[in-house]
């Protein structure tokens, strides 16, 4: 029976596949589903070629696109037919059966919202989803689409609908057919409509991304495979947004630059046309859009795989431009981004140091932090990374005025060190790279700051000597890190461990005072101390009121003072410091406070006071290694030391410690490796080994006898026949460590003082050194024997006879190796007598005066006391040196003091511009340790303010440094000591004033009192002094020194109480110092809040009555001196760095030098009154001549100099000495100049030989400050004087030996004529006009002593007659003050001695 045939639509008839029976709405689900899947599977059987079966199944095709169909409720029926139709635009393509466009949209929309169905990989339909999906990919079904004119709609739901349904569940099969289906869309179109793209970018926008990651690796699979297809409109995109502004073209307009950065991932060639678009928002005017643009290139640039910058070059510079950028979170945000562009990229280390190093400087706290991370991180990462321009930045920052960035800088270089030196993690190239860390870090312990130090220490415990090691490993780290460490460093480790040794002690009085019954005395007693302990914590303001609180629990808890008892007990090894350090912070902490600072700042003192490091096993390791280092077998060379540097550093090391654990020594093995460093050929190992003995071995008489007997006959022998050094620490030792130390002292003595011999002088300088530390510690014992020693062989026979002529070497200082033996002898002899003294202390038998007088006579004569001629200058610059500081050692004591004239103390003061200049050097070294230690009387002091005339800024600034230190020193010792209130003479650093104005007073070139010249040497020197004590006014302190100078003008010069012309010098001086206080104060006229009390020994007490008001400066005085500019201060600041250690020099110089290697010998003065006495204009001469030679010939040409203009204003012109006075006037002693090329200060320069038509002679200049030459003089005396050597402080060119004199080769204007005449020598060096002034003097002779039949060798001896001092003075020819009577030829310019 033959059923009625359906009918499609369009009315043909619907032939369905055999078994397939009618599909119509009226059947079930259940059954539509199955008939469905009989034509799917009929569809799936066919192809493309069977065109009858095609126009058979047509009108089915068109059926199934029915609203029945596409509308279904059943998902099941939905899919099927969705199938169905994928096949038939299969089957029929490329031509679908379809014609109708909106059919067309309603099918494709109908097959999109089925494919939602892929998210559920599990179920039971999802193959058949796929089919779907591989076969609209497959056969690229969409493409259909391109013909209407709403596809976008069709392809943006498509997208999405894709883009959601993504999961982790799919396999790479499905993505496949995703992305072919995709990119089938995009690369076959026309164009990606904005809509369509941001449904592709929208996956990439963080917040997407984090929620779908597959899809965010879909779109990039998408993107990376279409991009020269949507790269355009990419582009277009970003136009209008960067460019334009049109943030209303897309949604993700906001989302710029997150887009950006994905899309450079995903590939870069996607943003070619967008990077100069970024260029554009780099010069943004708003600070926020440039911020974002930065971070985006920041991290485009500092990608891995990156090679942006150097395919964009023009983008990369203008991105470096940022680094300068005036918003500071730009700056910040570029700085953060050089760390991951290092560690990425290291051939663009190069440009970003530029950038970094101005950063390093930049007015921000955070940038500069952020500079320092950036290097240290990358050069944790590998060291490779970071150049060592970039590490020296680090290195300044260690510097910087934030503690921040301080403690940023001085940690990462610490862990830079761990890494590559100690562990070596990258070799002995990268360890070599950064071994100057330990010795910077080290440095950084001169800084003032408590934080810095306490840094230090902690870094050196952890990082550079690590406490956690064992043993044997921690003292190895620790041996070798001290024989590889600079000199600075030695001493600031040094200082470390004895800042923690006083530490330690006052911790351990603090205990005492516990066990002593409670008293009013000891409350105050333990106050102070508390006091003392908290200056040496953090914050010692808060670290007082925590002291106080530890000292209240260490008063009720015995335990734990027994605990803080043993750590700080010399028997504490290191690990029972450990367990003691814990138990006690155990103790203190609190579980209800997270955050206690009252814990953290108990262990911060217990970290200070810790053994961590040294205990008698660590020092029995020490000595081992030393051994193993003495026998060749240790790792030395490895580690970068050499044997001998290696056992000397390591002696070093022990008498280091010797000092703070001296009972970490006590044991036979460590002392039997001692002795055989007594035994071995180095002076300085030798010598060590003795110190540590003396330091440690005071148990050796009774514990060890064996050691005993085996170290006196070395004592005694290193003592008779070892080096000074040894000489004097064998006599130390003996008197330290032995109870017979006064037989062992006379059994070096008496055979030492017998075989003196002054015919042998390289024999007599350790008997020397031996005698006078015998002297010093057993006075009494060989009061006698020394007194015999001194008066018949000491100065009879060493220090009044040249026996041996020295050396002509020309130069003003040699080094010690070429110093004459007879001179190091005499030095040895005058140190002799200061021992000899200061044992004695008293002057019973007027010995010190006696003494003081043969050095004064040292002075005055320069160091050439018999006047033979046989000394050289450099030998006679080691004595004048000598004599020096022999004074201000006696100074020290009080005794000795007293009896110092002030006459002495001036010649004394006047070594500090001695001619040469390490004499100069050295002796305010020594000046400056002295009064550091509140040794000196504070008169001293006022020594300095001389240093305002020396030549070199080098000096002059190290002089200010030392004041500073000084006041710093004594004022804080004033706030710390409350009975040093009842010394404000002695301690008050305001009250050096009234030395000051005295001793400038006294300055033998301050001959004319009207000199304006001679007037601004005085001002400058005053200012000098005074602008270190007016940097603050403390205690109205301004108007009491204003108070103290106007004092002084009511009394009179008590050297000189009846000498008019001298008391007016004085009270001109005084004048001098209220124009400077009146010009730098504003609080002067206030009321002084004491009285100040003048010195009598050097002022009469003020006469009341005299009121004396009066200017004893005339108005053109006053007026240039108020007009005119004093040296400023800043000119002596030039070492803006403060003193660290008493007595540190600032820089290391190479002996012989005169100034430092910055400074050009054709540069123009720093100092603006520098200029004087020189013209402008003057050319540089070229010289050829050998450093410090005593007559060269120099060949000069001196150009004349231009006028002055007329009407110049007084306060521009810089008056030269040569226009302001006659010819024949000298000019003044010391004034500053431009300082000498190095060593060249020290060279006396001849006038080369002119012939006498030439010029006529100049007669010889009168010397300021010294009385007139005899009338009776003849001629030939008076050109033996213009043929003198240059005096102390100037230097001259030398007449010839041939001929009459001639005119000098100063700045003076010099005839053209005369200038022909002239020669230029080779130029092997050269020197401005200004400088040879400076070596230049103005023909005058060296002040001779004479041996005349009037005053004979016997009465130049001033200890003839020792033991009569009744006679003393009688027995010598005396001037007034105590000098030797002295016949003088034209006294030197620079000599500043007073008869």
């Amino acid at each position: 029976m033959a059923f009625p045939q359906p009918k499609s639509a369009d009315g043909k008839i619907i032939i369905y596949p055999p078994g397939v029976k009618e599909i119509t709405d009226k059947i079930s689900n259940d059954e539509l589903v199955k008939r469905l899947k009989m034509v799917v599977k009929t569809f799936m059987d066919m192809d493309q070629d069977s065109e009858d079966e095609k126009q058979q199944y047509l009108p089915l095709a068109l059926h199934l696109a029915s609203e029945f169909f596409l509308r279904n409720p059943n998902k099941d029926v939905r899919l099927l037919v969705a199938c169905c139709l994928a096949d038939i635009f299969r089957i029929y393509a490329p031509e679908a059966p379809y014609t109708s466009h909106d059919k067309l949209k309603d099918i494709f929309m109908f097959i999109t919202r089925q494919l939602k169905g892929l998210e559920d990989t599990k179920s039971p339909q999802f193959n058949r989803y796929f089919y779907l999906l591989e076969n609209l990919a497959w056969v690229k079904s969409y493409n259909i689409c391109f013909e209407l004119e709403d596809c976008n709609e069709i392809f943006i739901q498509l997208f999405r609908t894709l883009f959601s349904v993504i999961n982790n569940s799919h396999n790479q099969k499905v993505q496949m057919h995703m992305l072919d289906l995709m990119s089938s869309i995009i690369m076959e179109g026309d164009g990606v409509t904005q809509d369509l793209l941001d449904s592709i970018l929208i996956n990439l926008i963080p917040a997407h991304k984090n929620m779908n990651k597959q899809a965010y690796d879909l779109a990039k699979v998408l993107l990376k495979r279409t991009a020269q297809t949507i790269e355009p409109c990419i582009a277009s995109f970003f136009n209008q947004v960067l460019v334009l502004g049109k943030s209303s073209v897309s949604d993700l307009s906001e989302h710029v630059f997150d887009l950006i950065m994905e899309l450079f991932a995903i590939d870069p060639h996607l943003l070619l046309s967008v990077m100069p678009q970024l260029e554009f928002k780099l010069k943004s005017n708003d600070g926020e859009e440039r911020l974002a643009v930065v971070r985006l290139l920041a991290k485009l640039f500092g990608a891995k795989d990156s090679e942006l910058a150097t395919q964009n070059r023009p983008l990369w510079q203008c991105f470096l431009g940022r680094f300068n950028d005036i918003h500071v979170p730009v700056r910040l945000e570029c700085v953060k981004f050089a760390s991951h562009c290092l560690m990425n990229h290291p051939d663009l280390a190069k440009d970003l140091t530029d950038y970094l190093k101005v950063r390093s400087h930049d007015p921000e706290e955070a940038i500069r932090h952020d500079v320092i991370v950036t290097i240290i991180t990358a050069g944790k990462k590998d060291l490779s990374l970071v150049n060592d321009q970039l590490l020296g930045f680090v290195r300044e920052r260690t510097l910087d005025k934030r503690w921040r960035v301080r403690k940023e800088a001085m940690m990462g270089l610490a862990q830079l060190y761990k890494k590559y030196c100690l562990h070596a993690e990258a070799g002995k190239e990268a360890a070599q790279k950064v071994n100057w860390i330990k010795d910077k870090l080290l440095h950084i312990y001169y800084q003032n700051s408590i934080d810095d130090k306490l840094l230090v220490e902690k870094i050196f415990a952890q990082y550079l000597v690590p406490h956690n090691l064992e043993t044997e490993e921690r003292m190895k780290c620790l041996y070798y890190l001290y024989a590889s460490l600079d000199p600075n460093a030695v001493k600031a480790l040094n200082e470390m461990w004895k800042c923690q040794n006083m530490l330690r002690s006052h911790v351990r009085e603090l205990l005492d005072l516990h066990k002593q019954p409670a008293s009013e005395a000891n409350n105050t007693a333990m106050f102070a101390k508390l006091m003392a302990i908290a200056k040496n914590l953090p914050d010692p303001g808060k670290a007082q009121d925590f002291m106080k609180k530890f000292n209240q629990v260490l008063g009720d808890d015995e335990r734990l003072r027994a605990q803080l008892e043993l750590l700080i007990s010399p028997a504490c090894s290191c690990k029972q410091a450990e367990v003691c350090v814990r138990e006690i912070t155990r103790k203190l902490a609190n579980p209800k406070q997270p955050t206690n600072p009252f814990l953290e700042m108990v262990k911060f003192l217990l970290e200070r006071i810790a053994p961590v490091h040294i205990d008698s096993e660590a020092i029995s390791s020490l000595v081992k290694l030393m051994n193993k280092s003495i026998e060749g077998t240790a790792d030395d060379e490895e580690e970068g030391v050499t044997p001998d540097s290696a056992i000397r550093a390591g002696l070093e090391l022990l008498k280091v410690l010797s000092f703070t654990h001296p009972t970490s020594f006590h044991s036979s093995e460590t002392y039997e490796s001692l002795l055989q460093c007594l035994k071995m050929e180095d002076d300085k190992v030798a010598e060590a080994a003795i110190q540590i003995f003396r330091n440690t071995g005071h148990k050796i008489e009774t514990d060890l006898l064996q050691i005993r007997s085996t170290l006196i006959p070395i004592l005694h022998q290193k003592a008779k026949r070892g080096t000074p050094r040894q000489a004097k620490q064998a006599v130390h030792c003996i008197h330290a460590i032995f109870t017979n130390k006064e037989v062992q002292l006379a059994q070096i003595f008496e055979p030492l003082s017998k075989s003196l011999n002054a015919d042998t002088p390289e024999q007599l300088i350790t008997p020397l050194v031996s005698l006078g530390h015998i002297a010093m510690l057993a006075p009494d014992q060989f009061a006698s024997p020394m007194k015999s020693v001194v008066a018949n062989f000491i100065v009879k026979d060493l220090l009044m006879n040249d026996r041996f002529p020295g050396g002509k070497n020309g130069k003003l200082w040699t080094p010690n190796e070429e110093v004459s033996p007879e001179v190091l002898a005499k030095v040895q002899a005058i140190k002799l007598l200061v021992r000899w003294l200061l044992g004695m202390k008293n002057n019973q038998s007027k010995s010190a005066n006696s003494t003081l007088r043969l050095l004064s006579a040292m002075l005055v004569s320069e160091g050439d006391l018999t006047e033979q001629k046989k000394i050289s200058k450099s030998d006679m610059s080691r004595l004048r040196l000598a004599a020096g500081c022999a004074i201000l050692k006696l100074a020290q004591e009080p005794c000795y003091h007293e009896i110092i004239t002030p006459e002495q103390f001036q010649l004394c003061a006047l070594v500090i511009n001695d001619e040469c200049y390490q004499v100069r050097q050295i002796f305010a070294l020594k000046l400056h340790k002295a009064l550091g230690k509140l040794l000196l009387p504070l008169e001293y002091m006022a020594v300095f303010a001389l240093c305002a005339k020396d030549p070199v800024k080098e000096r002059r600034a190290h002089a200010r440094q030392c004041l500073l230190k000084n006041i710093s020193i004594r004022r804080e010792y004033i706030k710390q000591n409350p009975m040093a209130h009842e010394k404000l003479l002695s301690l008050l650093p305001e009250y050096v004033v009234p030395y000051t104005v005295h001793l400038l007073a006294h300055d033998p070139d301050f001959t004319k009192t009207q000199d304006i010249e001679q007037l601004r040497d005085i001002k400058e020197c005053l200012w000098f002094m005074l602008e270190v004590l007016m940097t603050k006014n403390e205690n109205n302190s301004h108007a009491f020194i204003r108070k103290m100078v106007e004092n002084i003008k009511q009394t009179k010069d008590a050297q000189a109480p009846d000498d008019g012309k001298m008391n007016e010098k004085l009270y001109i001086v005084c004048d001098v110092a209220l124009i400077v206080i009146t010009s730098k104060s504003t609080t002067y006229n206030l009321d002084s809040p004491k009285d100040p009390v003048l010195p009598t020994k050097f002022f009469t007490p003020p006469d009341k009555d005299s009121g004396n008001n009066k200017c004893y400066l005339s108005d053109e005085s006053k007026t240039l001196l108020l007009t005119g500019k004093p040296k400023p201060a800043t000119v002596l600041g030039a070492v803006n760095k403060p003193l660290s250690a008493t007595g540190r020099r600032p820089q290391d110089r190479t002996p012989g030098l005169e100034t430092g290697s910055h400074m050009s010998g054709n540069s123009e003065p720093s100092s603006p009154a520098a200029n004087r006495g020189r013209e402008q204009n003057s050319e540089v001469p070229e010289t050829e001549v050998s450093e410090n030679e005593e007559n060269p010939v120099i060949l000069l040409t001196v150009i004349p100099a231009k006028t002055e203009k007329k009407d110049e204003p007084v306060r521009n012109k810089e008056m030269s000495s040569e226009q302001s006075l006659p010819p024949q006037t000298s000019t003044e002693r010391g004034k500053k100049r431009t300082a000498p090329a190095a060593g060249s200060e020290n060279i006396q320069i001849p006038e080369e030989k002119k012939s006498e038509e030439s010029a006529a002679p100049v007669p010889p200049k009168a010397r300021r400050g010294r009385p007139p030459k005899a009338a009776s003089e003849s001629n030939t005396a008076k050109n033996a004087d213009q043929n003198k050597a240059a005096g102390r402080g100037r230097k001259r060119v030398a007449a010839s030996q041939e001929g009459p004199a001639e005119p000098e080769a100063t700045n003076i204007k010099v005839p053209k004529q005369q200038e022909t005449n002239v020669k230029r020598a080779p130029a092997q060096r050269q020197m401005d006009l200004q400088r040879i002034q400076v070596l230049d003097s103005d023909g005058y002779s060296v002040m001779e002593l004479e041996s005349t039949p009037e005053s004979s060798a016997e009465e130049l001896d001033l200890f003839k007659s020792c033991e009569s001092s009744q006679n003393e003075v009688d027995n010598t020819k005396l001037a007034e003050g105590g000098f030797l009577k002295v016949r003088r030829k034209s006294m030197p310019k620079g000599r500043r001695q007073r008869l």
